[in-house]
């Protein structure tokens, strides 16, 4: 391992590289531009592409061409870029194609304002395509978790055979922080699975675990790649068991590993009267108000949630429940929601901060102490 100094975006295609990354398609948008430029740069030494595509939409197929074809496979854009990326990632789920997206957050709704920051899109990630499905994201809050969940979301991503989301935004990209940056040796790695020999192979046939061995492109195979409800061959069956029996277990191999996909982060919460829930970058803010509100003699602990999506409700009424519980977001009030159905006899309180830049202490505790 080595420790540099890095910014967020740095520490993402760091990691993508630890991770075993080899292909890299995009487009340039703002804040994401300068995760790209980093692996233009870096990728091509270690044995990987870098291409620069036409636009959002070819930057998703390359990536899902990519994969198929057996390498890691990622991207990087930002709120407008992942509209544009909606339908392949669709495709990805459907197909089981293994791709890492890193969304870095950006004012909206539209082009909004490009270089300023937000977490708004947290739904968005979550509900982006069309059907049934869950995507996994995560959501760092320091330069060295965007390491870390970045190897996170690369795991989840060939060990589920699904599409995985890396949610930062402009704060957490652009911030620079000390980084201990690890090497595939030092670190766990995981390979998707592929087929024992190729009698009796089947594209879309399940082990135990629900997910089905890959092969790529070229191997001498029967490979059959079908955005349209599928049977386990990989043909089109368009009746209701069929099609029942795909959705259910896309999304139950997903449901069946959320004790490993689900990570949290808590404070103070052994003795707490007041629960603060808070996310990625304006998580350090609210960190900082639980510390104040204690000194003040307030009983207040923060329940930091890593894995944005699948939520682990088990996880979060053993921890939370029973105390007054406000969720700080930059944004509306997004998941608040969740968190007010998952404890469902507790009230929840929002407490939305929307800035542009960082929320200060000072207006967290404004956002917060109306509740208190």
């Amino acid at each position: 391992m080595r420790k540099v100094f890095a910014s967020g975006n740095i520490a993402v295609a760091e990691a993508a590289m630890t991770a075993g990354l080899k292909f890299y398609a995009g487009y340039p948008i703002t804040p994401s531009s300068d995760l790209m430029e980093y692996l233009a740069e870096e990728l091509p030494r270690r044995g990987g592409v870098v291409i620069q595509m036409e636009d959002e939409i070819a930057s998703i197929n390359a990536i899902i061409g990519a994969s198929n074809a057996g390498v890691k496979s990622m991207t990087a854009t930002s709120g407008p870029g992942l509209s544009l990326m909606a339908e392949g990632i669709g495709l990805a789920v459907i197909t089981e194609t293994p791709i890492v997206i890193a969304h870095i957050m950006r004012a909206g709704p539209s082009t909004g304002v490009p270089t300023k920051t937000t977490q708004s899109d947290v739904f968005m990630v979550r509900w982006l395509t069309h059907g049934d499905y869950i995507i996994p994201s995560f959501a760092p809050w320091s330069v060295q978790e965007a390491f870390d969940l970045t190897i996170k979301a690369f795991n989840t991503s060939e060990k589920l055979r699904t599409p995985v989301f890396i949610l930062s935004d402009a704060i957490l990209a652009h911030v620079w922080e000390p980084l201990v940056v690890k090497e595939p040796g030092e670190v766990e790695i995981i390979e998707r699975k592929t087929p024992r020999s190729k009698e009796g192979y089947v594209p879309y046939l399940p082990d135990e675990d629900l997910v089905p061995p890959m092969v790529p492109f070229g191997k001498g195979y029967k490979v059959l790649v079908e955005s349209l409800a599928h049977d386990e061959k990989g043909y089109y069956a368009p009746n209701n068991e069929k099609y029942k029996q795909l959705v259910t277990r896309l999304n139950a191999k997903i449901t069946r590993s959320i004790d490993w996909l689900f990570e949290y982060e808590g404070f103070f919460l052994d003795d707490s009267d007041i629960v603060l829930v808070a996310y990625g970058s304006v998580a350090r803010t609210v960190f900082a108000l639980a510390k104040q509100l204690r000194s003040s003699g307030l009983r207040t602990g923060l329940f930091r949630p890593k894995t944005l999506w699948p939520l682990h409700e088990k996880v979060i009424r053993e921890r939370i429940k029973g105390r007054k519980v406000i969720v700080v977001e930059n944004n509306i009030g997004k998941l608040a929601l969740d968190v007010e159905r998952i404890l469902r006899d507790k009230e929840v309180y929002k407490a939305p901060v929307l800035n542009l830049e960082s929320p200060t202490l000072k207006e967290v505790k404004e956002a917060v102490t109306q509740w208190l």
